[in-house]
């Protein structure tokens, strides 16, 4: 319920003397941010420039307590606003004086400061909060993953809410503090690097910072028993991997697969600029989960990524989104497919890098493998909709229309716009249509009607717009005899289907 103060008259003529004037009209901030996909996701009113969090965590219990600490600047004149939340708070201040608060919906914690605040204004938000992450639910799930020692919080579009409060979209980035206390040999597992570290009474506080602006589905925690490697790469970024001590047969895999991370980082700057974070790195936790997920700075890997062998391709998927979809996130949850699109090309080009496989052939054989009545063609990558954000097509047919523009463009046109687009939209927010003017900026051409039909149409291009992007010219449309072979590659290309 929303809670609103009626004061009598006199009451409320002496209130509104000491609002300032620009707050006299103030209101509530919006329960959402505006993302038609995820309407309740995110809040208005207000803009977050830092997140504090000051954790301790029991992993025998699953218990979790929590001060966290939001450095904001209001962005209307604002009686009310809403974090996303789903633990037990026990109080809220707001730049110092204590705040009521209230819960509504399925994860909204509304919090009143004590006297409106003016558009403009900074505020320091400080949440008290307690609870077992494990027993949260909303909309009828959890992105808190227990494990045998531990647990993750790692999820897409959401996985916040489980363990600290957030304007949770990532239009609304930040830089980070996460400060985690937990028993004497256990680790905690953060985004960007390791500060400092200081045990006292039985237990260990790790504290890690990540100090470029980060979405909050893109922060991580991990907390178990890890065994830790570290490194650099060639320009000298700090390269953190991280594995469960009880990953059992998948773990040979998993560390040939994760240790070439800083490699891979090196191999990807030639084609996107420079790495644009203060490390590097990935944990590959004991979890049951399928996925893997371009945390910033330190991918969370599913040990089921590594349980057909060794697999690069999945570290060169993840670590291309800290270029595509980190330093460069989407302006709305529509826009995902310069997060995969871009991603899924990456496993093109290391294809083409290793030997097995051009993109030109992935390109043709998508093409080729997909018939026309096939659904695949239906689902829109430029604008996929909620229930299809992740579908497989976001990210094979947004690979394939990437090689359009590129055979389009011409490859000196294609690979500026590759790597001059983390640079144009650095550690900012950015849609498609932006991808696409500057595209058009860069390349001289007009490209619409190339994204319309590679990109929008809700059918496969045909012969004509095929033959025109130069895809699967030899090809038949149904895929079978006559249609170009498969590359090498696409097996390790189709296992990491189920990544983000």
């Amino acid at each position: 319920m929303h809670r609103r103060l009626i004061a009598p008259g006199a009451l409320a003529a002496s209130l509104l003397l000491a609002i300032p004037a620009s707050a006299a009209g103030a209101s509530p901030g919006a329960p959402g941010i505006g993302d038609p996909y995820y309407p309740a996701y995110g809040n208005g009113g207000y803009d977050v420039s830092h997140y504090d969090l000051r954790l301790k965590y029991q992993p025998r219990t699953d218990e979790l307590e929590g001060t966290a600490t939001l450095l904001a600047t209001t962005t209307q004149d604002l009686s009310r606003f809403d974090l996303d939340f789903l633990l037990d708070v026990s109080e809220v201040r707001v730049n110092g004086a204590k705040a009521s608060f209230a819960t509504s919906g399925q994860h909204e914690l509304e919090i009143t400061p004590a006297r409106p605040l003016a558009k403009g204004t900074p505020v320091t938000v400080v949440v008290r909060y307690s609870g077992v992450p494990s027993t949260k639910t909303a909309y009828g799930f959890s992105t808190w993953h227990r494990t045998p020692d531990g647990a993750v919080a790692a999820d897409e579009p959401e996985a916040a809410w489980w363990w600290y409060p957030s304007n949770d979209h990532p239009r609304d980035k930040a830089t980070y503090d996460v400060s985690v206390s937990v028993p004497d040999g256990t680790q905690a597992i953060s985004n960007g690097t390791l500060q400092s570290t200081s045990s006292r009474l039985g237990w260990t506080r790790y504290n890690w910072r990540s100090n470029k602006p980060q979405a909050t589905y893109l922060t991580t925690l991990a907390v178990g028993k890890f065994d830790l490697t570290t490194g650099t790469t060639s320009d000298g970024v700090p390269v953190v991997n991280a594995y469960s001590k009880d990953l059992g047969d998948n773990e040979g895999a998993a560390r040939a697969s994760v240790e070439r991370t800083a490699e891979i980082t090196d191999w990807l700057t030639g084609y996107f600029g420079p790495y644009p974070f203060n490390s590097v790195g990935g944990y590959v936790p004991n979890t049951t989960t399928g996925y893997a997920l371009e945390t910033q700075t330190r991918v969370f890997y599913s040990p089921r990524q590594f349980a057909g062998g060794s697999n690069t391709s999945v570290v060169v998927h993840e670590l291309a989104h800290q270029w595509y979809g980190d330093s460069v996130s989407l302006a709305g949850w529509k826009d995902i497919w310069i997060n995969e699109g871009f991603a899924r090309y990456a496993q093109w080009l290391w294809s083409e890098h290793e030997g097995e496989g051009t993109a030109q052939e992935l390109a043709d054989y998508v093409y080729a493998s997909h018939p026309a009545d096939d659904a695949f063609w239906t689902v829109a990558p430029g604008d996929p909709g909620p229930e299809h954000q992740f579908d497989i097509a976001v990210y094979d047919r947004g690979a394939l229309a990437v090689q359009a523009l590129r055979n389009e463009v011409g490859d000196d046109a294609f690979f500026a716009v590759l790597k001059g687009w983390p640079k144009q939209f650095a550690y900012g927010n950015a849609s498609v249509d932006d991808f696409r003017k500057y595209a058009e900026k860069v390349s001289g051409a007009s490209l619409g009607s190339l994204f319309d039909t590679w990109l929008y149409q809700p059918s496969k291009p045909g012969a004509p717009a095929a033959r025109d992007a130069a895809i699967a010219r030899d090809a038949r449309t149904k895929g079978a005899e006559g249609a170009p072979a498969r590359p090498r590659s696409w097996k390790k290309i189709a296992a990491t289907d189920s990544v983000h």
